[in-house]
């Protein structure tokens, strides 16, 4: 009896290792077989992701073709990204031929205090233009935000306010003179219903404040060109009918304004009609002006569809007013308001996300990089 127990024990070990190791093989191939799964869906995401994104060849740069067309191809430049991130220098100075620094030339950041300036990362953007052989559209010396707080907080005759006005432009043009191409000298003057917009500039000096910005930058600058910049003012309507009449009458007083900055900052849902921007650029033309898109940026997040549709209607976007640019002898140059994503000021703004730009967090370019680059190559073969 003794033998036949333990035969029994051994017996019923014996079974019970081999239903453990049975059901632990199991385990181990559906693990496995979970894991190649979870690796083959991955795989099949980032392709369909993928498939989103530029199929150019990365030998073709916006760049080459823009200039080959001469025009300028821009991006407004962020200092924090600037300083740390490699990649985005090396995108900016490879994609782009003009820069516009997104803050670092306003108000608040070049006069901090009433006696000091602070061009440091004004010369930051600037020597590294010069570097990389790309221009610098200075960006913006009178506007209503962004300013100090010893200059709104204070109490000024106006005869103070003009003179803070007058040497600020003579004294922040005439640091880059002969190095800055182009200006925003005044920036969003007009309001949406065609009135002056009521700033510390309009109830403080009076209306002239326009004319006389422009005349103290051709001083302090006679070879840049100055522009009016401003935003919803892109085809026809309201707004865009009273900056014509503004500049015209500016034009028409002999003040040296030379041009007018398009912001064109839209979306899909309510895109600009090319038309529309197409006979504004032509009447500003035929009072001899420029016009630059200078703030160019494509909101997404209220489109439908999916987000592979979303981001070839923002192509779509960015090709036409291309397109109108190209078409039109007077419109000389297109920027974006950021060079990649990660650094849109929309989310921040807006509160919520979006991909308003031509390359993504990643600084892979979109379709709407695409799309640009197509039309260059289109308009260069005809």
């Amino acid at each position: 009896m003794q033998i036949n127990k333990k035969w029994i024990f051994l017996t019923i070990l014996l079974l019970t290792t081999i239903l453990l190791v049975l059901f632990f093989g199991f385990l181990r191939s559906d693990l496995i077989g979970s894991e190649k799964t979870k690796e083959i869906i991955n795989k099949t995401e980032l392709e369909d992701n993928q498939n989103v994104y530029s199929k150019k060849s990365p030998n073709t740069t916006l760049r080459s073709l823009a200039e080959a067309k001469g025009i300028e191809v821009g991006a407004a430049v962020l200092m924090k990204p600037f300083y740390e991130d490699p990649t985005y220098q090396d995108i900016l100075a490879r994609e782009f031929n003009s820069l516009t620094p997104e803050n670092a030339m306003k108000f608040r950041r070049m006069h901090p205090k009433p006696d000091l300036y602070n061009f440091t990362n004004a010369n930051a953007l600037v020597t590294f233009a010069q570097e990389h052989q790309m221009q610098v559209h200075g960006h913006t010396l009178v506007w209503h935000k962004n300013l100090p707080g010893w200059l709104t907080e204070g109490r000024w005759t106006t005869e103070e306010l003009t003179d803070i006005l007058r040497r600020h432009i003579y004294t922040v043009v005439g640091q880059f003179r002969g190095e800055i191409a182009t200006w925003d000298v005044v920036n969003e003057a007009v309001e949406s219903d065609g009135s002056l917009r009521k700033t510390i500039w309009l109830e403080g000096i009076g209306p002239e404040y326009i004319e006389m910005a422009f005349r103290w930058a051709r001083e302090a600058e006679p070879q840049a060109q100055l522009f009016y910049n401003d935003y919803g003012g892109e085809g026809l309507g309201r707004k865009s009918n009273a900056i014509y009449e503004l500049v015209k009458n500016l034009r028409q007083s002999n003040v040296p304004l030379d041009g007018v900055g398009f912001q064109m900052h839209t979306s899909i849902n309510k895109p600009p009609n090319p038309e529309k921007v197409a006979a504004n650029i032509k009447r500003l033309g035929e009072l001899g002006l420029e016009v630059r898109i200078t703030e160019m940026d494509v909101k997404i997040h209220d489109g439908e569809g999916t987000t592979t549709e979303k981001l070839a209607a923002q192509a779509e976007v960015y090709r036409d007013v291309l397109r109108v640019c190209l078409d039109a002898p007077n419109c000389k140059a297109l920027t974006t308001w950021g060079v990649s994503d990660n650094y849109s000021w929309i989310p921040d703004y807006f509160d919520r996300p979006d991909l308003p730009l031509l390359f993504d967090k990643s600084y892979r370019p979109k379709p709407g990089y695409d799309a640009l680059v197509e039309e260059l190559q289109v308009t260069s073969n005809e």
